[in-house]
């Protein structure tokens, strides 16, 4: 697979805009800030393939990129504290209707988790919503390269407790500032790619 032949295919504000699933679709999940964009733009290699911005609750639409026979598929950022009830409402209305839509070809969803930190509800909820929905589903540390080895360390302890099935789950620590974890993202999307 040609990481580089990546490109932007379109936003969606609301369900129904979605059009039906063309290809095999794979996942970014995680909280406002956690690093979604800057991932996906380390992982084809573009610097603004995914719009970043160091303000959290930037991308507010579904975002589909096109690659090779996957759709790439860039979901709100949940948990942003400083946007409206309904925008709130507005965001999980779609994060949640597009996971439960069975006509997608939903094969992976890549769920986001910032490493230095405790999970937090929100987080929880989504693991939770994903082992009881039986979507497949693979853990992404962010922001590894942030942590010292002692500290690193305990996290990883930490999150043994802290996250539901960890010894069950795929857990990937990353760096997009580093490319830590990112071969082994790349892995599991070919690996998706070639089913």
């Amino acid at each position: 697979m040609n990481f580089n032949n990546v490109e932007f295919k379109s936003s969606y504000g609301r369900l129904e805009q979605i059009p039906k699933a063309e290809k095999i679709e794979i996942a970014f999940s995680g909280r406002s800030n956690v690093g979604k964009s800057s991932l996906i733009n380390k992982i084809f290699n573009r610097k603004q393939l995914a719009k970043v911005s160091s303000m959290p609750g930037k991308t507010v639409t579904i975002n589909f990129f096109s690659f090779d026979n996957i759709y790439i598929v860039d979901l709100p950022g949940y948990g942003y504290a400083k946007v409206s009830k309904g925008e709130k409402k507005r965001w999980a209305g779609l994060i949640e209707g597009y996971l439960n839509d069975k006509s997608r070809r939903l094969d992976l969803i890549f769920q986001l988790i910032d490493m230095r930190h405790a999970p937090s509800q929100d987080d929880l909820q989504m693991i939770n919503f994903m082992v009881e929905s039986e979507l497949p589903f693979v853990v992404v540390l962010t922001k590894a390269d942030k942590l010292k080895p002692t500290a690193r360390k305990l996290r990883m302890e930490a999150f043994k407790n802290e996250i539901p099935y960890f010894d069950e789950i795929t857990v990937i620590p990353c760096s997009s500032q580093t490319g830590e974890g990112i071969d082994r993202i790349k892995e599991v999307i070919e690996e998706i790619g070639s089913m």
